[in-house]
């Protein structure tokens, strides 16, 4: 498939003139309406926008104070056409969302499951006092803001490729009885096309303990004749291992870099000094910059927040581009993108 770089022609020399490496300040669709007009082409997108009815940035146009959650989505809807635009024909995108409960009190607001992981604005406000309640919906009601977002997306004509969970070890503390801890979020890996870049070797995981390298070698290995079926489950489980049925699957056990990344991601939260709260973990962007981009592609994040997208597309070698609503931001994403970048 054809690689599209930083611009329409491809030339890294014209950087400069597209804003490489800097964030845009306003609304990002508006900024990226302009970036599609200078022919910038971007390879991969991460980011987290703000949650549905948390926060009061205190700035007009902000997304996430709509009164109702289908107009919150088709807010977003438009921000990621934008995007799409933007996008390679093989890119990608990376999205997390929380997502909210429905009113439940007497002032009739509803209930956030966490709070925002992703895009922390320093002057924010709780937006309890913000958004009032959705009629149709019962109290209590999870309003499933993550899954109405993606299904709204793959209606729009994106591609649905996987729902990762993010698993969270350290989440918010909630004061509720009737229920479990909320300890995850979604991110969703979205694509314009059928066909796209994916590199499943830059975000391979260690193996997990019940597979045993050792005992599936004994059995039979990766490389030699494959024993009989039977008699390599038998030893393999003797040995404590667990089973894969074919020369593939145990060559991919053996694999020295890991396995194939599951879906289920155990990423702590982590405060950053700059900002109120928690900020979009590091240990998060890492493997969908890796996988869905090469080094010196371009990187994009719609809501730019404190910077934490620049900051590690640019320790991996890439280039990036920001947008964010709120100036006051600057400060924070220029001393996270201060160290130096990968050479490329």
């Amino acid at each position: 498939m054809e690689r599209t770089d930083w611009g329409s022609d491809g030339r890294k020399a014209d950087s400069e003139s597209y804003g490489m490496n800097k964030t845009f300040f306003g609304d990002c669709r508006t900024t990226m309406r302009d970036l599609k007009a200078r022919g910038v082409r971007v390879q991969c997108c991460v980011t987290s926008p703000p949650y549905y009815g948390l926060r009061d940035y205190g700035h007009t146009g902000q997304i996430g104070l709509e009164k109702t959650p289908a107009e919150y989505v088709a807010a977003l809807v438009e921000v990621f056409e934008g995007v799409r635009d933007l996008l390679a024909d093989d890119g990608v995108l990376w999205l997390n969302l929380g997502d909210s409960y429905n009113a439940a009190g007497r002032d009739g607001h509803g209930t956030r499951t966490g709070y925002k992981q992703g895009t922390n604005r320093a002057s924010a406000t709780k937006a309890d006092n913000c958004r009032p309640s959705v009629d149709w919906l019962k109290p209590k009601d999870l309003i499933g803001i993550p899954w109405r977002v993606a299904f709204a997306l793959q209606a729009a004509g994106w591609y649905l490729r996987q729902d990762v969970i993010w698993h969270k070890p350290n989440p918010m503390p909630e004061s509720v009885t009737d229920r479990c801890t909320k300890a995850h979020e979604y991110l969703f890996l979205l694509t314009k096309s059928e066909r796209y870049f994916w590199d499943a070797e830059a975000m391979r995981e260690p193996f997990a303990s019940e597979y045993s390298t050792d005992a599936i070698e004994k059995a039979g290995g990766a490389g030699g004749e494959r024993p009989d079926g039977d008699n390599f489950n038998k030893e393999a489980r003797k040995n404590g291992a667990m089973t894969p049925r074919t020369r593939a699957e145990r060559a991919a056990l053996l694999n020295p870099a890991g396995r194939n990344r599951r879906s289920v991601w155990t990423v702590p939260t982590q405060p950053y000094s700059g900002a109120h709260f928690a900020v979009f973990p590091a240990a998060l962007i890492e493997p969908c910059i890796l996988a869905g981009s090469r080094p010196g592609d371009l990187v994009i994040d719609p809501f730019m927040g404190s910077g934490t997208t620049a900051q590690v597309a640019q320790a991996l070698g890439r280039q990036w581009i920001g947008c964010e609503l709120n100036p006051e931001y600057a400060p924070l994403q220029q001393a996270r993108t201060a160290q130096a970048a990968l050479a490329l």
